[in-house]
């Protein structure tokens, strides 16, 4: 465990086995009624609400540095945009991350993490551009055959000084979350670990062009949302467990 930590149990007895790191990150979320969501969860995975809404955020960043434990970064896996539409759930009294989708510009990694962690990666074609002024401009057009149709293009940019969310904080609920869930097709549900120091979190500001990631979902993501700025933060992961095992 990390010697500064916000967890709320303690790691896994077994290594890590693969390193990454997250930047460019921006955490956008909007309001969705629970019943909204509920139906697209599966048997023995729980909603987890805040002020009574289930809140689905949509996460642009750059994965670079990926590779696994004790190896040097792999051609082709080590570095790509993604960009998740995610809710926040519980099992076992653990909260985590329950992902819709996982965008990502490799057509590699889609097929890896598609066969390895039963994550619903599909294939985008992504830019990312940081301008002089330090905003960036993300775009993300989903490409994966078979798949509904996607899109992302919005802009934004840190504008206060970093902080580190208080326990108990809004902002704390929605970030310090260190493990994923997903679910096999035989409705097998698994949780993947992971580890890191806290965010360094600001505020920012989000100019929204298009954002059609939710509507293969049903989800209503108009109106402002909350978005928070993240710094760079390194993170390991550790394998994937079946929760009956536990």
């Amino acid at each position: 465990m990390n010697a500064k930590s916000d967890r709320t149990w303690t790691l896994p007895r077994q290594p890590w086995v693969m390193r990454m790191t997250w930047s460019e990150l921006l955490f956008a979320h909007w309001a969705v009624e629970p019943c909204a969501v509920i139906p697209h969860l599966p048997k023995g995975v729980t909603l987890d609400t805040r002020d009574g809404k289930a809140w689905i955020g949509v996460v642009p960043f750059l994965m670079s540095n990926v590779a696994p434990r004790l190896c040097p970064p792999l051609p082709l896996l080590s570095r790509f945009l993604e960009l998740n539409v995610r809710t926040y759930v519980t099992v076992g009294g653990k909260a985590g991350v329950w992902f819709f989708s996982l965008d990502a510009a490799s057509r590699v990694a889609v097929r890896v993490a598609r066969a390895t962690f039963n994550l619903p990666y599909m294939d985008a074609a992504m830019s990312l551009v940081r301008s002089d002024s330090d905003e960036i401009v993300y775009q993300s057009h989903r490409t994966h055959r078979n798949q509904p149709a996607a899109e992302f293009d919005a802009s934004y940019r840190a504008d206060s000084e970093c902080f580190e969310a208080e326990s108990g904080s809004f902002e704390h609920w929605l970030t310090a979350r260190y493990c994923l869930y997903s679910a096999s097709r035989s409705g097998q549900i698994f949780r993947g670990e992971i580890d890191h120091p806290p965010w360094k979190l600001s505020a920012a500001s989000y100019e929204e062009r298009i954002n059609t990631m939710g509507e293969p979902l049903g989800f209503d993501l108009s109106g402002e949302p909350h978005v928070l700025a993240a710094k760079p933060i390194d993170v390991q992961a550790w394998v994937i467990a079946n929760c009956d095992h536990e």
